[in-house]
């Protein structure tokens, strides 16, 4: 609703006319406001609260959205508060200021608030409503009794029925009842005030709560009232009268929770995939790497019914395990040189690889990092917090890490998708306030980078310090992030008390974080999604999955080992990426894999096994695995011995992320022009091809037939022989050339770009 200004009176009597009818009215609200700070009524005498019902409306004409005037800086010299996180801010801009020229209390009609709204007079933001809508008639009553301001019962909760239905056709529209619950035990209905927000546009939502089917799929729709909101799970099912249940036996839990609700949706999953499709998702999974041309064969060859399950116990016993996944969480840690220096990176690396190696138990994992302090050479987990320097990093980076939770919005402002408020944002914050740092030296070589490190310090807890709460200008409270537990008495350590509160078996969201991100890492698609977004308006796709694969994680013991294992030995994790049709259009059930390109470690790894030749990057011995690498690639131009190699340069091409942020989201998995020219024509893959020792050289010193290296090369490459289609196009071109390396390095370059290889199938 853009403000006008209106052109001046041109007669006199006009103008005295005009200031007469402002001083009625200032002295109407007079009476109307005075002697209600301390006692207000409940409700106006006519039945329209401004709190319950005008901030409603609204909410619910889009009025205080951040794209209109709950823009932080508002829209045409009218701001609201974002989706109405402050009544009373709302009240005294609607009800004050511009002298209270947006409401006409001696003619509601004329009052700007509705002129606006129904584009009586021009509006930027369009029609929000007509004259006949009930938001217009309950601004209006609102208006005509003075606008006065009012202290209501409190908004308790928000109950949605139904809160998921399945809807197959002809079915094509579902109707929610939402209903509020206020402190003096009053309930209401509130479907025609409610706001309802779709997370995919597959319906409609009518004004009273009316979804209306217009594609088949799931959606998710937030109904929203005041300051409360509430998720509904709703699936549009085609009919398919001819469906029939035609999935595999179930494996475990997994396999039957989910084929339950695929059964629900009437899909049927993929079948199972190939054992050459499994060995390489199993080995690219569990060890970072692709299996050896010897092990392809070994497995492939093998008849046995339990094959599977004995590769993935073999695989988890072997030494690359601790590595591939402690790149998975080094990457979440922040483990990169600018701030923990190169000695800092190779000890915190090095105790997060040990921890795995162990399989230690994650909420011990977890326990010893958030409460961890020392030297950060000697007490590496400590460098969890050298790499953040200032409290409100260390609280929403842990906050999404270990609690799924983005706590960014609430900085601000009461978080517009989430219960969290400021007060909890600052109160969890000052959990943090107290880490500070001995600096003992600081060797850095850009002295105008104050961010940059080199060299030892201690990370201790000092005995006072706390973040200040902007809306009160008073230290926060020092609270655990949505526990109603009174605040930490002062003398606590409150990084302790912090640790054991968090990694606790009682605590759902660190449980369920840790279960999702498992599953995220294995399955490459979050049972919450994204798997760092715990909230009530992005609920899981599968309930009942999350709150088993959370049990199965605590009756563990929190080792990571055994999860894995019951998550690779179900039927859904060894399912074909192969979409039939009824399951093409699915992404969140997982009715068959994902298909995803491999990351840029794992291609840079793979094609220096299909070369044959040990990659180098800077500072680091020759062959290191590039899931191997402790922290970013440390490379320094001005530093002859670590200049960037071309190994260096193929992983920051190919998304390797700098670790900058505490989020799955940092690293790429998008292709673009540049890599797939790097792809087919880059110097690192060449150098790798046309180096004379590599995997070509060998076998060619080794009076090797062009037909047994090219079954070589496939082997190591797809871990599957060629085709006769393919051996024979193959030989054909390596037999057209006078010299057979040439011809043979084409072959393996085809391999390298290969879709069948690019890709984790």
């Amino acid at each position: 609703m853009n403000d006008f200004r209106s052109k001046p009176l041109s007669k006199p009597r006009q103008r005295r006319k005009a200031s007469l009818l402002l001083l009625l009215w200032c002295l109407s609200l007079g009476m109307q406001t005075s002697g209600q700070a301390n006692d207000a009524p409940s409700a106006t005498p006519t039945g329209v609260s401004f709190r319950t019902d005008v901030m409603a409306v609204l909410s619910k004409s889009g009025c205080n959205m951040g794209v209109c005037h709950g823009n932080k800086n508002g829209k045409g010299g009218f701001k609201l508060s974002l989706r109405g996180e402050d009544p009373a801010w709302d009240y005294e801009t609607l009800s004050r200021d511009l002298e209270g020229r947006r409401i006409n209390v001696l003619d509601p009609d004329a009052s700007l608030v509705l002129l606006k709204a129904t584009m009586s007079t021009p509006h930027l933001g369009a029609r929000r409503f007509t004259p006949q809508s009930l938001e217009y008639q309950i601004l209006r009553r609102w208006i005509a009794s003075g606008a006065p301001s009012d202290t209501p019962p409190k908004l308790l909760a928000l109950q949605v029925e139904p809160r998921s239905a399945v809807l197959v056709e002809p079915a094509e529209s579902v109707q929610l009842s939402v209903t509020a619950s206020f402190s003096d035990g009053s309930q209401r209905d509130v479907k025609s005030l409610a706001v309802y927000e779709l997370s995919n546009p597959i319906a409609e939502p009518g004004h009273d709560g009316l979804i209306q089917r217009r594609a088949t799929g799931t959606t998710t729709v937030v109904v929203r009232y005041l300051d409360q909101q509430v998720a509904v799970s709703l699936a549009f099912v085609p009919a398919r009268p001819d469906f029939q249940w035609a999935g595999p036996v179930p494996t475990n839990f997994i396999d039957e929770l989910v084929y339950q609700r695929l059964k629900e949706l009437r899909i049927n999953p993929s079948p199972r995939s190939s054992d050459t499709i499994f060995l390489r998702r199993a080995y690219f999974d569990i060890v970072g790497a692709l299996p050896t041309a010897e092990e392809a064969r070994q497995f492939i060859n093998d008849n046995r019914s339990d094959k599977r399950a004995r590769l993935i116990d073999d695989l988890l016993e072997r030494p690359e395990f601790a590595d591939t996944w402690a790149l998975k969480w080094s990457d979440l840690l922040r483990v990169e040189e600018k701030t923990l220096d190169r000695k800092g990176v190779q000890a915190f690396h090095g105790w997060i690889r040990s921890s795995l190696a162990q399989d230690k138990p994650l909420d011990q994992f977890a326990r010893e990092l958030i409460a961890s302090r020392g030297s950060t050479y000697r007490d590496p987990a400590s460098n969890y917090y050298r790499a953040m320097r200032e409290p409100f990093m260390r609280a929403e980076s842990t906050a999404q890490v270990f609690l799924g939770v983005r706590l960014q919005c609430a900085r601000c402002h009461s978080h517009p998708f989430d219960r969290w408020t400021q007060d909890d944002y600052y109160n969890w914050a000052n959990l943090f306030a107290r880490v500070d740092y001995r600096i003992l030296e600081n060797r850095r070589r850009d002295t105008n980078d104050s961010h940059e490190f080199d060299g030892e310090q201690i990370v201790v807890m000092a005995r006072q310090g706390d973040v200040t709460n902007p809306r009160t200008n008073q230290p926060a409270k020092a609270r655990f992030l949505g526990d109603n537990l009174a605040e930490l008495p002062p003398a606590t350590d409150r990084l302790l008390a912090l640790a054991d509160w968090l990694a606790s078996a009682q605590n759902t969201l660190f449980v369920e974080t840790l279960a999702n991100r498992i599953w995220f890492q294995l399955i490459g698609q979050g049972i919450v999604d994204p798997i760092d977004d715990f909230r009530a308006t992005n609920p899981p796709s599968n309930p009942e999955l999350l709150k088993a694969l959370s049990a199965e994680l605590v009756s563990q013991q929190f080792r990571l080992k055994p999860v894995i294992r019951t998550i690779m030995n179900s039927q859904v994790y060894q399912s074909s990426a192969l979409a039939n049709a009824g399951n093409r259009e699915d992404e969140a059930q997982f009715s068959h894999a994902q298909v995803q390109m491999l990351t840029a470690e794992l291609r840079a790894d793979a094609w220096a096994r299909i070369a044959g030749v040990p990659l180098k990057f800077a500072g680091y011995p020759a062959g290191t695995r590039a899931v191997e690498l402790a922290g970013v690639p440390a490379a320094r131009d001005r530093d002859r011995e670590l200049r960037s190699t071309l190994a260096d340069e193929f992983l920051q091409e190919f998304g390797k992320p700098p670790r900058l942020q505490a989020c799955e989201c940092e690293r790429s998995h998008e292709a673009t022009l540049s890599q797939t020219l790097r792809s087919v024509n880059g110097p690192f893959i060449l150098e790798l091809i046309r180096r004379p020792d590599n995997r070509l050289g060998q076998m060619l010193a080794a009076s090797r037939s062009s037909a047994e290296i090219i079954d070589e090369l496939f082997w190591v490459s797809l871990s599957r022989g060629p085709t006769p289609e393919e051996r024979q196009a193959a030989l054909t071109h390596v037999n057209s050339q006078t010299d057979p390396r040439p011809g043979l390095e084409d072959v393996m370059w085809a391999l390298m770009n290969a879709r069948e290889f690019l890709f984790r199938w």
